[in-house]
């Protein structure tokens, strides 16, 4: 019975998931977290950050230590100068640390530039994000304008069966020649296809927008949104407020700006290496050495206290003692002054202000770019309004029109070829409807997009 409960539940929980249908704000959400790009960006602001760390570094001392084993064979000289005609073992040991007083202020600069190399990534995943949200809501509406196609090719074989029924009753009847029979026949026909072309276009939009999420498109739907426009109109009354928002706040153009500052980083550390360089060093070391088959022993002349005269001595002389009288300690200052490298340096200067101008060059072409594109998208924003709006009015023509052609087909004085003639262009007309309702609805977005609005409720 319990295994029978776990099944029912994992069913019942797996049954839920299936059913799930998604929000835009959660294709956005859930675009942003698993999105592989989005997951390498991350990483490329923990490279930029470590990166920081390592520029704090170079100010700070250095500090090393150091053991080495050696074996010697033959004749060599010893640590007391002499020469040593024997097989012998040692060790050395050393402490060594060191600072930068002074290098032409590169470590400095190193530093801010690490700095702005953290910006500069957290920009390019704030552009990274806009992109993909917008990838996003625009596959989301137009999985919404597939569904309203759907619902309109369903009504219109509704509106045809209840047709077919009508004239069935009235070709028996003798009102209607049998060629109308045929012709609503041929109208059912197409309407059965129209729905297939429907399903097939939302079946598509829905795994585009599958993809773009990384998740299963089994049983992949979202939630139904009513977008009613009831009184259409331009948010914004001129592009030029949008534009002069997004040059001083777009990512893209502070992403431009930026390189320029790196640029110019890039100038003065390739400037620092005219500059001479300062450093303090100390160290200290010691060693240890064995004579093979003999003891650890050294030889001392002292005073004979009762004689005066001074005789020899053999005194211990193992690791410890040896480290302790061979200790030395040494510190010190080292100045580097460049004075020629064969115009290299020269050259890394010229190369670091050319790239500068190209930086420079740059930020104008972001800017032209933006200008073009908030241009264009509100053009295109004012033209789906006036298509909207256009729409509008044909559809309420011609469902005014297909009223009255239907109650003259009823009393015999229209054909149904003339009926299905004016049907086929009220579809039409509702499809351009519903696609110029969608294109309006996210050209607007796009014009929120320039203007820093949440494109999500």
């Amino acid at each position: 019975m319990k295994h029978i409960c776990t099944v029912l539940f994992l069913f019942g929980t797996l049954s839920s998931f299936a059913q799930k249908k998604w929000s835009l704000k959660e294709c956005v959400d859930h675009a942003l977290e698993h999105n592989i790009s989005v997951k390498q960006s991350v990483l490329d602001i923990d490279l930029a950050t470590q990166d920081v760390v390592n520029a704090k570094g170079n100010f700070m001392p250095s500090l090393s230590a150091s053991a080495s084993q050696n074996f010697n064979f033959g004749s060599f000289i010893g640590q007391d100068g002499s020469r040593i005609k024997s097989d012998t073992r040692g060790n050395n040991f050393g402490l060594n640390t060191g600072v930068t007083i002074f290098n032409g202020f590169r470590n400095l600069n190193t530093y801010k530039q690490a700095k702005l190399g953290v910006e500069a990534s957290q920009l390019q995943l704030s552009i990274l994000q806009d992109n993909i949200s917008m990838t996003v809501i625009n596959a989301f509406l137009n999985i919404l304008f597939n569904k309203e196609n759907l619902k309109i090719a369903k009504e219109q074989l509704t509106i045809s069966s209840n047709q077919l029924d009508q004239i069935n009753s009235q070709v028996e009847a003798g009102i209607k020649p049998r060629s109308d029979l045929f012709d609503i026949e041929a109208t059912i026909a197409s309407n059965r296809e129209s729905i297939v072309n429907a399903e097939n276009s939302l079946d598509l939009s829905l795994l585009n927008l599958s993809q773009n999420l990384q998740v299963s498109p089994n049983d992949f739907d979202i939630e139904e949104v009513q977008i009613n426009l009831t009184s259409v109109s331009m948010a914004y009354n001129t592009s030029g407020e949008i534009l002069s928002y997004a040059l001083e706040n777009r990512a893209e153009i502070k992403s431009a700006e930026l390189s320029i500052e790196n640029s110019d980083f890039g100038v003065k550390l390739a400037q620092s290496a005219f500059a001479p360089s300062l450093s303090f060093g100390a160290g200290l070391g010691s060693s240890y050495q064995h004579r093979q088959g003999a003891l650890d022993v050294r030889s001392e002349f002292v005073q004979d206290p009762n004689t005066g005269s001074i005789i020899e001595t053999i005194v211990p002389n193992g690791f410890n003692e040896q480290l302790d009288n061979n200790l030395g300690y040494n510190l010190g200052f080292n100045l580097s002054v460049p004075i020629f490298n064969g115009f290299k340096t020269k050259a890394n200067v010229s190369k670091a202000k050319i790239n500068r101008e190209k930086s420079i060059l740059n930020l104008e072409q972001a800017k032209q770019d933006i200008t073009t594109t908030i241009t264009q998208a509100y053009a295109d924003a004012k033209a789906a309004l006036k298509q909207y709006q256009a729409s509008q009015f044909s559809v309420a023509s011609l469902e005014e029109s297909f009223k009255n052609i239907q109650n003259k087909f009823n009393f015999g004085a229209a054909t149904s070829f003339e009926v299905e003639q004016v049907r086929g262009r009220l579809v039409n007309a509702k499809s351009n409807l519903i696609n110029s309702k969608y294109n309006f609805v996210f050209r607007s977005k796009v014009l929120d997009f320039y203007m820093g609005k949440p494109l999500t409720p």
